[in-house]
């Protein structure tokens, strides 16, 4: 039984050969209770989020298409990493100094959309009074 070709399956169902896990496992090849199977293959590559964009994009959906890509820029990042930035932007956390430092570190990290996010954020929280 194929596909309908009226619908508008994702990505991975239309083209499956464009999806691998991060150490390269082909989407057909993926199985749950395969021998020495990482927990970082069941991660999105910044490859997939690129894609997903794209198609988020061409369906008029900009904000999430924006989402995906700067989910792309983080996906390779350590999770510790992430984190602390998570918790830098909450509000009250941080500086306005120690957010400019995380921006600037994103983008060293070739991470420009996440660290004009974290601009943003700057922004309104001066505005709204949020700073530490």
């Amino acid at each position: 039984m194929g596909l309908d070709a009226s619908v508008d399956y994702p990505l991975g169902l239309r083209r499956p050969d464009l999806v691998t896990t991060p150490s390269g496992i082909p989407l057909a090849e993926l199985a749950l209770d395969a021998p020495g199977l990482e927990a970082a293959d069941l991660r999105a590559t910044p490859a997939t989020l690129r894609l997903q964009a794209e198609v988020a994009a061409a369906s008029g959906r900009r904000q999430l298409a924006e989402n995906l890509l700067r989910a792309a820029e983080l996906a390779p990042l350590p999770d510790d990493l992430i984190l602390e930035i998570y918790t830098a932007l909450r509000p009250r956390r941080s500086t306005a100094e120690q957010l400019e430092g995380w921006a600037a570190r994103l983008d060293e990290l070739d991470a420009p959309r996440s660290a004009a996010f974290v601009r943003d954020a700057l922004a309104t929280y001066r505005e709204r009074d949020l700073l530490a």
